[in-house]
């Protein structure tokens, strides 16, 4: 089965930056597309950023472009959220998603626990 571990997740001043890692097992990590999601208190959860296979193409929705970067080392199984500028609203649990955001915001069997991300002064 799918399984996915985040890391790296904390507290943060608005302004500041976190780097988020995802080890990934159970399945063929190079042969999938991986997405980050993000659930906010008392909200459904939101895609904030998709990778395809190659780790050439990349997708975020207007609310974090320009200050949220995704990459994947095949290699090691890994998946990375680069997240700089962070503002209040990008406090929530943050996690990474098997597949893209069509295929797992409604399947939660495909996401790993998360970790949070609190923005707070």
């Amino acid at each position: 089965e799918v399984k996915l571990v985040e890391s790296g997740g904390g507290l943060v001043q608005p302004g500041g930056s976190l780097r988020l890692s995802c080890t990934a097992s159970g399945f063929t990590f190079r042969s999938a597309d991986m997405s980050w999601l993000r659930q906010a208190p008392g909200k459904g959860p939101e895609w904030v950023s998709a990778i395809n296979q190659e780790g050439d193409k990349t997708y975020y929705p207007d609310s974090v472009k320009g200050r949220f970067t995704i990459s994947r080392d095949n290699a090691k199984s890994t998946l990375y959220l680069q997240m700089d500028s962070l503002k209040s609203e990008d406090t929530a649990v943050y996690h990474c998603a098997a597949g893209d955001p069509t295929e797992n915001l409604g399947n939660r069997d495909l996401w790993g626990p998360g970790t949070q991300v609190t923005v707070s002064s």
